[in-house]
Formats: structure tokens, sequence, C-alpha cells
């Protein structure tokens, strides 16, 4: 059974249409890219899948698992466009997940080594920069053993030695052996990344194909449009 499957979902909002008759399935590898224009409708449909928020219409599942579960939920984790970061060190951040999933705290040190963060361990997670909580954040995510991670824009607003770093991460996480759903509006990042391409126009997919043929021979108007204005 494919692990995602989203089946004639709609999103309503005071009488707005937020999502209209999506309907996609997902393998269980890899790196997918959610991209399309401002207003599109994709970090709603990233909640959406991660079971924050409740389509008005259709179903989204996992394994067979409404999104919403509590127990599918578990199974997932998200990083945003600005870090959360609870009020602590760094290594604190990373235990805090380690100890609600029953993990030992000896494990707190190889995390932060992964995001190149072993010598701020101590240091409040606020007090870094942009860059380095975004780093933390990935590290945290996955520290939780999800099978999926969802990423809205994480190198937003970075520079670009830090959005390698992030990218790195996100491959990292990938060659785990973790579902990726990354939404971006950065192109040439999307290319190093993706597997595969959903793109949304006005809240509805107008295109799902792999990263080549996206890249090179988009099917939908939309999407041949995004990619001219964007590629210069």
């Amino acid at each position: 059974m494919l692990p995602l499957e989203i089946k004639d979902v709609a999103l309503t909002v005071n009488e707005t249409h937020i999502l209209r008759n999506i309907n996609l399935q997902l393998t269980d590898n890899g790196i997918t890219i959610v991209m399309g224009h401002n207003g599109a409708g994709k970090s709603i449909l990233l909640r959406c899948m991660h079971g924050l928020l409740e389509p008005t219409e259709g179903k989204i599942q996992w394994n067979g698992d409404t999104a919403s579960d509590v127990e599918t939920r578990k199974k997932q984790a998200m990083v945003f466009q600005k870090p959360l970061m609870l009020n602590r060190s760094a290594a604190a951040n990373i235990e805090y997940v380690l100890k609600l999933r029953d993990k030992p705290k000896s494990l707190v040190m190889k995390y932060l080594q992964s995001a190149n963060l072993d010598s701020k361990s101590n240091q409040p997670a606020k007090s870094l920069s942009g860059g380095e909580q975004q780093r933390l954040a990935i590290a945290r995510a996955i520290a939780c053993d999800p099978e999926a991670i969802f990423f809205d824009e994480p190198t937003a607003n970075l520079d670009p030695d830090a959005t390698l770093q992030i990218e790195s991460q996100i491959i990292s996480a990938s060659q785990q052996s973790i579902k990726v759903i990354m939404v971006t509006h950065d192109i040439a990042q999307a290319r190093r990344l993706a597997d595969d391409v959903v793109f949304l126009n006005k809240g509805t997919i107008t295109e799902h194909c792999s990263a080549d043929k996206f890249f090179t021979r988009p099917e939908s108007a939309e999407a041949g449009n995004y990619l001219s204005a964007y590629i210069k």
C-alpha cells in the first residue's frame, strides 16, 4: 500500500476555496518538492498532509490511517520556515525529544554533530544564528525517528552557505529512509533535491511527475509558465 493517498480533498475557509479536487499518491521514499506561486496553497496542503488541518472534503491517509490520527502524526515531524526553539540549550532541545521517544540521553551529541553544532551544545538555542537554529530544528526532527518529515521553505532568507548545509541534512534524512516532502520557491534548490515535483496552481494540483520531466518537459501550461518566468 502506498504511504500517502489523498483523494478528492478540498478545503474551504469562509467560503474561500483554498484547496480544490486534490488527488495525489506518494511513494515511501525520496524527496518530493511542492512548488507553485504565492497563494497556490502549498503550505496549507503540507499542513493537511501532516494532519494539522482537516480538509472540508475528501480524505488523506498514510498506510490506510487518517492523517490527523495521533499515532500517525507521531510517525512524522515538521520543520517550519521560522525555526521553533525551546527556551533552553541546543543540547536540551535534542534531549527533550529523545525523552519523549524513550531514547537515551547519550544520543544527544550524535544529533548535534550531524548538524555541526556539537561545539554549541550548551549555548541557548534562541541565541544561535538563523541557519544554526534551522539545523538544530532539523536534527531535532530526525531524532524523533520519523517516517516522514515535512519542510516548509526551510532555507528562506538564509545565505547560500547556510542553505547548502541544510540541504545536506535534508539529503541525509532521505538517505535514512525518511520520506521528505518540502515546499520551496527556489528553482535551483528544487533541481538539486527533488526526486519528484508536485505543482499547485490556485489550490489545484496541475502536475505531478519526476523532477527530470518537470524541469525539462512540463505538461501543464501553468507549470511551463511558472518555470519560464523564473528561469531566464
